[in-house]
């Protein structure tokens, strides 16, 4: 017999109770999340601030309702943000009966761990590799695009395949904003996971003349200096290393560049399109003299946009993609647990 909406959210609620046991207890697996990260001890628990353990009611009927309805379902995680695991679960045990879960093999430990504090028969863990012999109504993949393509042609007939693909977040600093306030709000953003989650900001679009961005870049790099002396930045990849250097390298001549230990801000020029900064607390900056330019560089990267964190969200409620989660700057990691982070359709 199908459940009901109520029974579906008390299924998600019993894995909100057991994030907490598992952040109560988090000293005994933090060590090992900080070698599968690479994240400092003090990055793994700010991480665990990012931790959903709270949800209304009115969240969680939501969650249900864009979860829909499934018998079986599996999900693929990927290793971007550990604490991530508790939505992707939740989004699978609200539609389905049965959920099978592939942790990710870089970090698969904090998925264990909450597996296994749930005590919910009906959620188990499946090493499978060979995504043909899945047997599952919906597969949930969560990582980069091409991984999620990959997914899509190995399913056996008949299984949809959700994804849930790579993608970042962008904050806009109206005219009317405080300089500093923003700058420090937007840093609390930054540091968390070292960037590589997809709520995370990598671009600021600053509206006004050319001087207020100038001051923004600067203040910027104060607050990510003032972070990474409290939370330094964790190991960078091979592959994050060589991208760092090539955004560097393609700004050091057409813009301005901060760098600081554990960080760099870049202001890049107001009348070309934006280079994307790489995740390791990098953010590129760009003027936008008018409302209008604000959109139009928002929109140009529409597709790749999760998150929008702002000083006024009812005003950029207006242009924002239809996607994409608007919230205040300093809060674009505490999305309600109404749905997946990513709601694009991939």
């Amino acid at each position: 017999m199908s459940r009901g909406a109520e029974d579906r959210v008390a299924d998600v609620r019993r894995l909100l109770r057991a994030a907490g046991e598992v952040h109560a207890g988090r000293a005994l697996i933090a060590g090992d999340i900080r070698r599968t990260t690479g994240l400092t001890a003090e990055g793994v628990e700010l991480g665990f601030e990012s931790l959903e353990r709270e949800a209304s009611d009115s969240e969680l009927r939501a969650l249900v309702v864009a979860a829909g309805h499934a018998s079986r379902v599996h999900v693929i995680l990927s290793a971007n943000v550990f604490v991530a695991p508790l939505r992707a679960i939740a989004l699978a045990r609200a539609a389905a009966d049965r959920v099978t879960i592939r942790p990710s093999h870089s970090e698969p430990v904090f998925t264990r761990a909450l597996v296994e504090a749930s005590k919910d028969g009906a959620i188990g863990i499946l090493d499978e590799r060979d995504i043909a012999n899945i047997d599952a109504d919906e597969i949930h993949v969560y990582g980069r695009d091409a991984s999620i393509a990959v997914v899509r042609a190995r399913a056996a007939p008949g299984t949809t395949v959700r994804g849930h693909g790579a993608g970042m977040g962008v904050a806009v600093v109206t005219r009317s904003a405080d300089i500093n306030s923003s700058a420090a709000a937007l840093a609390a953003d930054v540091v968390p996971f070292d960037q590589r989650g997809c709520l995370s900001p990598r671009l600021a679009i600053v509206e006004g003349e050319a001087g207020k961005a100038l001051s923004f870049s600067k203040a910027l790099h104060a607050h990510l200096s003032a972070w990474g002396n409290r939370v330094p930045r964790g190991e960078l990849s091979h592959e994050e290393q060589a991208d760092t250097v090539r955004w560097h390298d393609a700004l050091v001549f057409a813009g301005q560049v901060w760098r600081g230990e554990h960080h760099s801000v870049a202001l890049g020029p107001s009348d070309v399109q934006p280079v994307i900064a790489p995740p390791g607390r990098h953010v590129y900056v760009i003027a936008a003299k008018g409302w209008e330019r604000v959109r139009m560089v928002l929109g140009h990267v529409a597709r790749y946009v999760v998150a929008v964190g702002t000083d006024d969200p009812s005003r950029l409620a207006e242009i924002a993609p239809a996607h994409a989660r608007v919230s205040a700057l300093g809060h674009m990691q505490h999305p309600p647990l109404d749905g997946p982070v990513d709601r694009r359709a991939l």
